[in-house]
């Protein structure tokens, strides 16, 4: 498993750089000739539900506490700064006053089933609309 570092149970760092292999097995592998947007792409694929975080992000803690209280236990990886130009950009808002505004891809970003939720606000607005547990049970999260 090169390229990643686990940082504790439930998070994993995403390095660019190959690292030394990790005694420990885990389920996230990675390819050090992929490039940074290909593994992320990939990981996204492989993962129902994948937060992409900073590291020591509060935003990403209350994501991960609200799926929990749902029963979702998301796969989150932490991103480097260099790293964090990889992640795909959320979908367009709907709202035409939102239309001025530039889209980022600035972290904690939420993907459920492939898609990019967005960040927080993106996640709680689903959640309050009684969208967000259809959604997790249409990808096998729930």
């Amino acid at each position: 498993m090169q390229g990643l570092r686990r940082c504790s149970n439930d998070v994993v760092h995403l390095g660019l750089s190959p690292s030394p292999p990790t005694p420990n097995p885990s389920s996230l592998s990675i390819d050090v000739a992929e490039s940074a947007e290909t593994r992320i792409r990939r990981l996204i694929s492989e993962h129902p539900v994948i937060i992409f975080s900073r590291t020591s992000c509060c935003m990403c803690h209350v994501m991960k506490k609200l799926l929990a209280t749902i029963g979702v236990h998301p796969t989150v990886i932490e991103l480097d700064d260099h790293e964090i130009a990889a992640l795909p950009c959320p979908p367009p808002s709907s709202s035409a006053a939102d239309d001025d505004q530039p889209r980022n891809n600035i972290p904690p970003s939420v993907f459920i089933g492939g898609t990019c939720v967005g960040g927080l606000e993106s996640l709680v607005a689903l959640h309050l609309t009684g969208h967000l547990v259809p959604k997790l049970v249409e990808v096998g999260a729930l």
